[in-house]
């Protein structure tokens, strides 16, 4: 094997939990693994990754020194600056940018540097230093798990002059990767013959879950992940559980958009049970314990969520939800287990993390 010496850039890392916090750790372990030289940069905060690092064989560095802290309190005026920063600047994910700049333009180069979005001030500071110096890589490939100005999950969508900086931002990397063929319609046309599909990917040998018997007496079923109203919304799959008071079922919800679900809490009340967010691995093995698990699809085609990997990976039927066109008689065989209107994962070992760091490596030569 010809060993790579490789950089990472993400602002989230493990033990975060979050899409691309999962994608920088996956790829970071991954690579080493196989023996590469990897250094991971991130925004480290309070924990300690001297065992982890040890463990993976790592270097782990925090770039976010010296930044500034988000404004904090609840009344109307400092909530509408918070606003108008967000919206306008892009603060305080703007200073990213800055910071990472600083950082890279003073490092030895490398051979691959994946920099990964969300926030895409991470993409926009290894433009900037490269704009310094054009050593710091042979080549940088731009990881985006949604799209920027093509993000239809957003309510509000960015201020019209951000489209000259992604137009600019775009022309910078070798590469741009997305996780599905369908989102490369999200980006300035003039970049789309650079971007490649690799998909989120997992280690499939650390996957350790045993799918026993099921033993519950009545449905039980689960969701993981974010919710929003009039985009990933669950208002009416709620509302149609709610008028089954004759059945007897457990709907249990790993998440933190608390506002969206707990409306629903008082109406449900036993049957619905809202969990904070656990660790990947621990998750997995909760998730074995259901009758099936629940997918609310996104409304758009450019986005694709990445927990039904997981989900395939525990091998539990998947019911899909479509927000705004609920299909009743599909959720009515569930709740008596009649799986045959399952949503199938095809192909899932293109998700096998091996499998996605070849295609990396891939794109060095």
């Amino acid at each position: 094997m010809n060993k790579k010496k490789i950089l990472i850039v993400s602002s989230v890392f493990y033990p975060r939990i979050s899409p691309r916090s999962f994608r920088a750790t996956e790829l970071a372990k991954e690579f080493s693994r196989q023996g590469h030289d990897v250094k991971v940069l991130t925004n480290v905060r309070d924990f300690d990754y001297t065992e982890f690092s040890k463990t993976y064989n790592l270097q782990i560095e925090d770039f976010v020194k010296g930044k500034w802290k988000e404004l904090n309190g609840k009344n109307i005026v400092v909530r509408a600056l918070r606003y108008i920063l967000k919206y306008f600047f892009l603060f305080p994910d703007i200073q990213l940018s800055f910071l990472l700049k600083k950082y890279l333009i003073s490092t030895p180069g490398c051979d691959l540097l994946i920099s990964i979005a969300v926030p895409y001030p991470i993409h926009w500071g290894v433009a900037l230093a490269k704009n310094e110096n054009i050593n710091i890589c042979n080549v940088w490939v731009a990881d985006c798990g949604d799209p920027f100005m093509g993000n239809k999950e957003q309510k509000i969508g960015h201020p019209f002059y951000f489209h000259f900086i992604e137009n600019w931002f775009c022309k910078k990397p070798d590469f741009l990767t997305v996780p599905i063929k369908e989102a490369i319609n999200a980006y300035p046309s003039f970049c789309r013959n650079k971007i490649k599909v690799i998909p989120q990917g997992f280690n499939f040998d650390e996957v350790n879950v045993l799918c026993e018997k099921e033993e519950n007496i009545y449905p039980v079923f689960a969701y993981a992940g974010s919710l929003s109203k009039g985009i990933r919304d669950p208002g009416q799959f709620f509302e149609y559980l709610s008028s089954k008071s004759d059945i007897e079922f457990k709907f249990i919800i790993y998440t933190r958009s608390i506002s969206v679900v707990e409306p629903f809490k008082n109406i449900l009340g036993k049957k619905l049970e809202i969990r904070e967010y656990i660790p990947r691995e621990q998750l997995l093995v909760e998730l074995c314990k259901m009758n099936f698990l629940v997918n609310f699809e996104n409304t758009n085609t450019v986005q694709s969520p990445s927990k039904l990997i997981d989900y395939a990976l525990t091998g539990k039927p998947i019911l899909s939800i479509t927000s705004n066109n609920l299909n009743t008689s599909v959720v009515d065989e569930f709740l008596v287990k009649n799986y045959s209107n399952k949503t199938y994962v095809t192909c899932l070992e293109q998700y096998d993390i091996k499998n996605i760091t070849k295609q990396f490596i891939l794109l060095i030569k």
